[in-house]
């Protein structure tokens, strides 16, 4: 445990060499990496993987937080591990601060590894967006005399539909930070990532489609796409050994 910018932060730290710092999706924590430390454990790299604020060990940030807020806190704990010549993996929500970071052209960060990678708007965003407004005028509904009972059931019927379990199962003060994070497009920023990039993807991927790893794959510059068939969101870890093999080929 440690403290970056007041925030109580658990971060793991395996193995000896170049630091691969590894940022976990919404909802999850350092275990997400556990493949790849599995995978990697003999080669030549330090795997930093902390719990980001509000999951897992860590702390919950005190105001809401945008990806931006994210961004800053990584930034903080890449100095207080005094981290150099970093190699950025990123899944999902953690693609989303690591395209921020990397837009940033920080000097220490010196490759990049977007697995699934959340930040192009999305129609479901939308759909998120409308159903935490529905939610609000949901309870102003269920508040009248006689219609508590139904409060749980119809929540939980009413997140199913929508799909936005990752929104049901988060604290208010999260819930906030998740409306805040995913209504913004991080699009404008992949111009302005110069590091080498490597995108992996599954095909059947329902979360981040697999349009979107082609539309990163053209804005950024120096981008490679590895597309792996029968796969969905979860490729860190159902291609962990076909990743490691990308990091191990530029490792000096």
């Amino acid at each position: 445990m440690i403290t970056i910018n007041g925030i109580n932060t658990f971060v793991t730290i395996t193995g000896r060499g170049k630091p691969l710092l590894c940022l976990h999706g919404w909802g999850a924590s350092h275990e997400s990496f556990t493949e790849l430390r599995s995978v990697m454990k003999n080669d030549p790299v330090q795997i930093v993987a902390p719990d980001l604020p509000g999951f897992g060990k860590t702390s919950e940030p005190e105001t809401a937080w945008s990806v931006d807020d994210y961004a800053d806190f990584v930034e903080a704990l890449v100095k207080e591990l005094k981290l150099n010549d970093v190699l950025l993996l990123g899944h999902s929500f953690g693609g989303r601060i690591s395209i921020k970071l990397s837009a940033r052209k920080l000097p220490c960060i010196k490759h990049l590894f977007l697995c699934a990678s959340a930040g192009l708007r999305q129609k479901r965003y939308f759909k998120r967006e409308l159903s935490h407004r529905i939610s609000k005028c949901g309870k102003a509904v269920l508040s009248l005399p006689g219609l508590g009972l139904f409060i749980r059931p119809i929540k939980k019927l009413f997140y199913k539909v929508l799909r936005v379990h990752d929104y049901e199962q988060a604290t208010p003060g999260m819930r906030e930070t998740m409306i805040k994070v995913i209504n913004e497009d991080l699009e404008p920023f992949l111009e302005k990532i110069e590091v080498p990039t490597n995108l992996f993807w599954g095909e059947e991927d329902r979360i981040t489609p697999i349009a979107d790893s082609e539309l990163m794959n053209k804005k950024i510059v120096q981008a490679k796409l590895y597309k792996f068939p029968n796969v969905r969101h979860g490729v860190h870890r159902d291609k962990a050994k076909e990743i490691s093999d990308v990091i191990r080929s530029i490792l000096p």
